[in-house]
């Protein structure tokens, strides 16, 4: 789920020595774990420090089986008026935040007011992975036009939670975001810090208020970016983007509309995506469960780079072309033979351990064909079933109830195609001591290190401005 302005940062960053042993409880070393480790690294260069913190797999069993969380750091550069230690979360879930310990090279005033501290949370990079063995890189795809190509999902889906069962089925269990946020807990007390501010982008907005509602009492500055509704987040969550989505497919076309060959109008560009068939593009057949999907991922972003590639993909897509952009090359790759991001190969054992989902394929279908009308592009894809509908453990805590009054900073964007806005108001709703500023007529996700004013307000109020007294908007 994360396409954060931090996401792009990290994109981009070229490079990140190692120095003091840090407080006790932890054993700083160098990140690198050998020549052809990068992100380790890029780390190095940087100047980071690498640690694991041994946690609990089942905290209801401290005393029993272990497991180790990988966390990074760079120290403050103004020791002087160190504020504290800002953990950073980037989303997912099933997204490594190790190099989020960079953050401080495109945010000079948090580099110098704080430990930045990343971490792959529990199953996930360094931390005891779980991968399934996939041989695609998401478990989401389209439901296809009909019951025939609904049932060859439904087949697939149950395919890969089988998968995931093979070979980690102890462990499924105790992926859930509250283990997550205790884990996180863990950290704070290793690194003897009293409280812990933090950042998070999409599901690290979920975390985020987890730890809150948890752990209040040691949170200090907290920051949400690009909110999910607390009371929805989990496998089900997808069916909140229908709506956004084809109202950012909408304001695509209105931006491409004459002038990207797809249509002279916005509406015969909206005509074009909708007629979009299976076609061979690319050295692969992208069929009907594919293409949706494909549609789904190209429309998060409406950075001007960013439309102008996905309306070459969609020319490609509407023409058969057999050479394709970059981007759309390695998504028909890592969907069709496996590689790309390790994300939902490790993240969909956090949804299926936090939230409980229907396990009868009707009910997913029916929902599929109340849609189709008013979501012909994207309905297929985000109402479809999941393979936690087939997961082969239930979650063994019940959902976290998150409501409280501690301050807390929320950034948005008004259009956010990911985290419908409404979603971000329930996030707001249920921290009723948050103030939101939103970033108005934007349609991506992930506002901190995209728009000046969103950045002047995350930044001053990390380096101790007060929490706004009222809302407000960029």
């Amino acid at each position: 789920m994360s396409l954060s302005g931090v996401a792009l940062v990290l994109a981009a960053v070229a490079s990140l020595t190692v120095g003091g042993t840090g407080q006790p409880g932890v054993t700083w070393h160098g990140c690198a774990l050998g020549t052809d480790d990068a992100i380790g690294q890029e780390l190095d260069s940087k100047g980071a420090q690498c640690a694991d913190i041994t946690v609990p797999m089942d905290y209801r069993q401290p005393n029993g089986r272990t497991m180790s969380v990988a966390i990074s750091r760079i120290k403050a550069k103004d020791p002087a008026h160190r504020r504290g230690v800002l953990l950073m979360n980037p989303g997912g879930p099933g997204d490594s935040g190790l190099e989020l310990a960079v953050l401080g090279d495109f945010a000079p005033a948090l580099g110098a007011a704080y430990d930045l501290v990343g971490f792959d949370p529990r199953f996930v990079g360094r931390s005891g992975p779980v991968l399934c063995p996939w041989r695609t890189v998401t478990f989401q795809q389209s439901a296809g036009p009909n019951l025939a190509s609904y049932q060859e999902s439904v087949a697939f889906e149950a395919g890969l939670a089988a998968q995931c069962a093979r070979g980690h089925r102890d462990e499924l269990p105790y992926a859930s975001t509250r283990n997550v946020a205790r884990d996180m807990d863990a950290i704070r007390k290793a690194l003897g810090e009293q409280r812990i501010s933090y950042y998070g982008n999409s599901y690290g907005t979920y975390l985020g208020s987890v730890y809150l509602q948890m752990f209040g009492a040691r949170a200090d500055r907290f920051v949400l970016d690009s909110s999910v509704d607390p009371a929805l987040f989990g496998a089900g969550f997808f069916v909140t983007q229908g709506p956004a989505l084809e109202a950012a497919l909408r304001h695509f076309a209105e931006w491409a509309a004459g002038k990207q060959g797809i249509g002279d109008t916005a509406d015969e560009v909206v005509t074009t995506v909708r007629r979009l068939g299976p076609v061979r593009a690319g050295g692969y057949t992208v069929d009907s469960h594919v293409l949706p999907y494909l549609l789904y991922n190209g429309i998060r972003s409406d950075a001007t780079d960013d439309y102008v590639e996905f309306a070459t993909e969609i020319r490609q897509l509407r023409d058969g072309a057999p050479k394709v952009t970059d981007r759309l090359a390695a998504e028909l790759s890592a969907i069709y033979i496996g590689g790309g991001e390790n994300g939902a190969r490790s993240g969909t054992a956090v949804f299926c351990a936090d939230r409980a989902v229907s396990r009868d394929p009707a009910t997913y279908f029916r929902d599929i064909q109340a849609h189709r009308t008013d979501e012909p592009v994207f309905g297929s894809v985000t109402r479809n079933i999941t393979p936690c509908a087939f997961w082969p453990v239930q979650p063994i805590e019940p959902l976290t109830d998150v409501h409280n009054g501690l301050p807390v900073l929320l950034v948005a964007a008004s259009n956010d195609p990911v985290a419908p806005y409404p979603g971000q108001l329930a996030m707001h709703r249920a921290l009723t001591g948050s103030r939101l500023v939103t970033q108005e007529g934007a349609y991506h996700h992930g506002v901190f290190l995209g728009n000046s004013c969103i950045d002047a307000a995350v930044v001053g109020y990390l380096t101790g401005r007060p929490l706004p007294s009222v809302d407000g908007t960029c």
